[in-house]
């Protein structure tokens, strides 16, 4: 039996058979191998256990009484099983052994902060992670990617958890995917229609707001990149960078954290976000900071860097970055975006330096050399900059959780269709959605009918969704005459054909089919908000 130390936790191997006929040596081997020690915890390594009978189930239960954060890992599916079928799993952590994958020879199609991604067949990638211990980072990932799709942004969900070499991988289904950058490199034809799927991504994931605390603070972050700047840059610099952090309010819409164009993967005409761990709430600006370092920062004196990172060269990212600028801000005017990219630079250069610094880079000659330009860069940006904070120019960009449409009976199946759509992204059932359409069939012919008559106007239809549960929340909001649709008794039901009034049905069945409805009058706008629970 292998035994191994780690801090206050030993990793014991089990191999081959536990039975009646070796149990006990194999119990003594274990209290031998722990000694006097006191172990914070006990891992049970069962990668080579073939079989275990009731007597070595009975030695597990007791080290598990002795020691209560005993766990038992990389069972086989046959041990798992037994393991399953007495109860155990439900008393102590117990996990089964991981697929092993290689990825030698395979292509890498994304690289991130915290792994890289490669395609192990046509139909599948794997995310391998830097952290040789990434079981943790990948229940996160795996988390707010789920949550990222609710709120609206195509991605892709990890349906495995692999080995690859002394690592953990994810495995994500993604037929014939092919990486942005690597469009970029091979078809250099299509860099404005890059430019225009990249940027409308960006402003999607910026225009998501987050139930509060499903994601970490960006900001919180930065101000503690900018605290460390406290003892490596001159006082006056260094304190303007802290305020100029603080200054920056608190923003709950989300931002990626790693935005660049080897995490957009283009699959069957669908343009998907990949890489999630990464996911945060902030502004906007720490969002820019990390896209100039993807694209210019990292590359600013070794050109060579952003070929082998991206696959396309330096000119070819400038020019990607300043195009971004331009049609994220909405406009070309060189001192507006010469202003937001110092804003960006600003944070950039703080997260460059603060990295290669606690890398070692100040005891190697060639990486202080870059330490000592991007901190004069800093410096001088410092000098000419206030906040950090911009406008975006949003003419023309719609919100993408509502639908403006002109209210007559018409345009009844394009709002069927638009709330459809955001529907089935969740996994929202049949039943559900056949109720949901039902109350909004009624909600905005009663609208259309009534609302402007005799005239015609608009309404807008928003759809917003949140987790745990899953909830739908359906808005209508019109300028028509003031009208409570609620405020009308409901009919009843039980009287016969003959006795019952026409009309009143729509709004009765529309509160029949929904957990709740609300109305207010508000700012000259009707608005009415449908809830379901799905």
């Amino acid at each position: 039996m292998n035994a191994v130390w780690e801090n206050d936790t030993i990793r014991l191997t089990l191999e081959g058979r536990i039975d009646s006929g070796n149990s006990a040596d194999v119990e003594s081997e274990i209290i031998e191998a722990i000694g006097d020690r006191t172990p914070g915890s006990v891992a049970l390594d069962a990668e080579r256990l073939e079989y275990i009978s009731s007597a070595g189930l009975r030695i597990i239960l007791r080290l598990r009484k002795r020691y209560p954060s005993l766990k038992v890992m990389n069972l086989s599916a046959e041990v798992y099983e037994v393991f399953e079928m007495t109860g155990f799993t439900e008393m102590m952590e117990v996990s089964k052994a991981y697929r092993v994958v290689s990825i030698e020879g395979c292509e890498e199609i994304g690289r991130g902060a915290n792994g890289s991604i490669y395609r192990i067949d046509k139909d599948n990638v794997v995310k391998v992670y830097n952290n040789p211990d990434a079981l943790e980072d990948i229940q996160h990932e795996r988390e707010v990617a789920r949550l990222a799709l609710i709120l609206g942004i195509p991605t892709a969900i990890s349906y495995d958890v692999v080995r690859v070499g002394d690592s953990y991988g994810s495995v994500f289904e993604m037929l014939n995917a092919e990486s942005f950058s690597k469009i970029l490199a091979t078809e250099p034809d299509k860099f404005e229609w890059c430019v225009e799927e990249y940027v409308d991504m960006l402003k999607r994931i910026h225009d998501t707001a987050v139930p509060a605390g499903k994601l970490p603070d960006m900001r919180e972050t930065v101000i503690s990149w900018a605290e460390f700047m406290q003892d490596y840059l001159p006082e006056g610099p260094a304190k303007k960078l802290l305020a100029m952090v603080e200054a920056v309010p608190h923003d709950d819409h989300m931002i990626h954290g790693d935005y660049h164009t080897k995490n957009l993967e283009l699959q069957d005409d669908e343009v998907l976000l990949i890489d999630m761990d990464t996911l945060a709430v902030g502004n906007p600006v720490f969002e820019l900071g990390s896209m100039f370092n993807a694209y210019v920062g990292f590359s600013e004196l070794d050109h060579e860097i952003i070929k082998k990172f991206q696959g396309f060269d330096f000119e070819t990212a400038s020019r990607f970055w300043r195009r971004t600028l331009e049609c994220y801000l909405g406009t070309t005017d060189d001192d507006v975006i010469r202003s937001v990219e110092d804003k960006a630079r600003i944070i950039g250069y703080t997260r460059l330096i603060r990295r290669s610094i606690r890398r070692g880079g100040l005891e190697d000659p060639a990486r202080k050399a870059e330490i000592d330009h991007w901190t004069e860069e800093l410096i001088e940006l410092l000098g000419k900059t206030d906040t950090l904070l911009f406008e975006r120019n949003s003419s023309g960009d719609k919100r993408r959780d509502e639908l403006d449409i002109e209210a007559v009976e018409e345009n009844l199946s394009e709002v069927i269709a638009f709330v459809d759509k955001k529907l089935e992204a969740v996994g929202c059932s049949m039943k559900s959605q056949m109720q949901i359409d039902l109350a909004v069939e009624e909600i905005f012919v009663n609208i259309a009918k009534y609302a402007y008559n005799p005239d015609k106007g608009r309404a807008i239809v928003r759809v917003e969704v949140s987790e745990e549960p899953i909830q739908v929340k359906i808005t209508f909001i019109d300028h028509g005459k003031p009208y409570d649709p609620l405020a009308k008794d409901d009919p009843d039901i039980s009287l016969s054909a003959d006795d019952r009034p026409i009309g009143g049905l729509g709004i009765f069945m529309a509160k029949q089919s929904m957990d709740d409805i609300s109305y207010e009058y508000k700012d000259g706008s009707n608005i009415l908000t449908l809830t379901k629970n799905i």
